[in-house]
């Protein structure tokens, strides 16, 4: 049984890289909920795979058990097999996923072939269990069930709600003549809106909105199968901005393409990735409004409160629109190209309105929950000094200023989509923290965050003290202006209705 327990390690730990890096990193399946039936086939294999390394690890199964394993095994194959259909109608997966899909089938195969003879031997022998330990094997066994059944119940529970948060399809209107919007019964007009990034977490929330408000929604997204899988019929989804005919009537665009900043360290290749995600969608998108007939009204493009640097040592000095950037500094950097691409569209007679994003707080993705899980665990942490400043947003709030930056024709410009309270990291990890009824009882020094990550350490070593004033001069009313409002109402304890007039 030796080669079937190292079989069956190698395929655990091959499996366990597979869900972290490609299903939770990339693909971020438990958020989408285009995924529902992948992670239902998900959850159903974890199972097995729990049920297999448990069944193996104390006891031979002899007689008819000895048959009712190999049928579970067999299960897991037709299961595979769907779970292989279900990806390639949903999304679009990358080579390395492919890659390890194959060495993982490749590992089963020779997982069962050497396990038949073991089964064919025990179904000869009378229907019962024989207590069979295997020593350290049996609880590393053990412990792989345990991991893979919680997995199972995790992604069962991501169905569930998914389930209850997916909206349902709704009747998409048409344009009626040459006007660059939907009439609505109530004779309102709403825009139609081409949204760049549309699969992400802000994009996501944008689209639904906008859908149940009736707009046209054309949506540009990377994954075009797992983006029609997501958002229906009603939204028409492009990969690529050219296909987008010339006569179409385009009101108003979002702009929020990018690869995740805070991730991988900045290497070149990575800066090279992080700077191309950006600028080049932006000069498509303005490529685009150069050969509409009609050009939109506005654009609304995403940049970060990077634009600002961080300078530890004027950290607490306000920052508003009018602030300058600190350039040599790469996140500063980064935004100023977007924006200057992004500015281009002004020469066309398009109101540019550039969104400068603190950290976007909600549910559903971002750095919410990941941060909310340690919180939960009492392993939130002071990080450096703490004093830095963490200007943040509610998810709410910043749809709810893209779509006032689409409607308001006063609002362009630069905006800094952040809440009126910026408090330190300190504050900010302890009103996480007391959320959910915990303390902060952890610090992690800077020095070994600047060791490991480079010069992307200063996202969490340094910070902006960053004011909204466009925002609030335009008369925008936050929803979530505090710290502690916007945590209680994420942790569903009590609802926040503080709104800045």
């Amino acid at each position: 049984m030796n080669a079937v327990f190292v079989l069956l390690a190698v395929q655990m730990l091959f499996g366990a890289f597979d869900t972290f890096w490609h299903h939770e990193l990339h693909a971020r399946l438990p958020q989408r909920t285009a995924a529902r039936r992948e992670l239902v086939l998900h959850s159903a294999r974890e199972a097995i795979y729990g049920a297999v390394f448990l069944a193996l690890a104390w006891a031979e199964w002899h007689g008819l058990l000895a048959v009712a394993l190999g049928a579970l095994l067999l299960v897991e194959v037709f299961l595979t097999l769907a779970d292989f259909l279900e990806e390639d109608r949903s999304r679009k997966l990358p080579p390395s996923e492919r890659v390890l899909h194959t060495v993982l089938a490749v590992i089963y195969g020779l997982f069962l072939a050497t396990l038949a003879p073991h089964l064919a031997a025990w179904a000869a022998a009378s229907t019962g269990l024989a207590w069979t330990p295997h020593g350290l094997a049996s609880w590393a066994l053990s412990a792989f069930a345990a991991g893979v059944f919680a997995w199972s119940v995790r992604d069962a529970m991501a169905v569930r709600r998914l389930g209850r948060t997916a909206s349902p399809s709704e009747a998409q209107g048409r344009a009626r003549g040459r006007e660059c919007g939907v009439t609505r019964p109530d004779h309102l007009i709403v825009p139609a809106v081409l949204v760049t990034g549309a699969t992400g977490f802000i994009g996501r929330t944008l689209v639904a909105q906008l859908r149940r408000d009736g707009a046209r929604v054309i949506a540009l997204a990377r994954d075009a199968t797992q983006a029609r899988a997501g958002f229906g019929p009603d939204v028409w989804v492009v990969d690529r901005l050219d296909t987008v005919p010339a006569e179409m009537c385009i009101d108003a665009v979002v702009n929020l393409a990018g690869a995740r900043v805070l991730g991988m360290p900045w290497t070149a290749a990575r800066r090279a990735q992080l700077l191309s995600s950006r600028v080049e969608v932006t000069a498509a998108v303005v490529d685009l409004m150069r050969r509409l007939e009609q050009r939109p009204r506005v654009l609304v493009s995403a940049s970060a409160v990077g634009f600002y640097g961080a300078s530890p040592g004027a950290s607490f000095e306000p920052r508003d629109e009018r602030s300058p950037p600190r350039p040599g500094r790469f996140q500063s950097d980064l935004c100023v190209a977007i924006e200057h691409e992004a500015r281009r569209a002004e020469a066309l007679g398009v109101r540019v309105v550039r969104m400068r994003f603190g950290v976007v707080l909600g549910r559903g993705d971002g750095a919410y929950p990941m941060l909310a899980l340690s919180s939960r665990l009492g392993l939130g942490a002071v990080l450096g000094s703490g004093r830095q400043p963490a200007p943040w947003i509610h998810l709410d709030d910043a749809v709810a200023l893209i779509r006032t930056a689409i409607a308001e024709p006063s609002l362009s410009g630069a905006v800094n989509a952040v809440a009126p309270e910026t408090r330190s990291q300190a504050d900010f990890a302890r009103a996480m923290a007391a959320s959910f009824g915990r303390r902060v009882r952890l610090r992690m020094p800077g020095a070994p965050l600047r060791w490991l990550l480079g010069e992307m350490a200063e996202l969490l070593l340094e910070g902006q003290n960053v004011v909204p004033e466009a925002a609030l001069a335009a008369g925008f009313r936050f929803r979530h202006p505090t710290l502690d409002g916007a945590f209680a109402a994420l942790a569903a304890r009590e609802p926040a209705s503080d709104v800045v007039r």
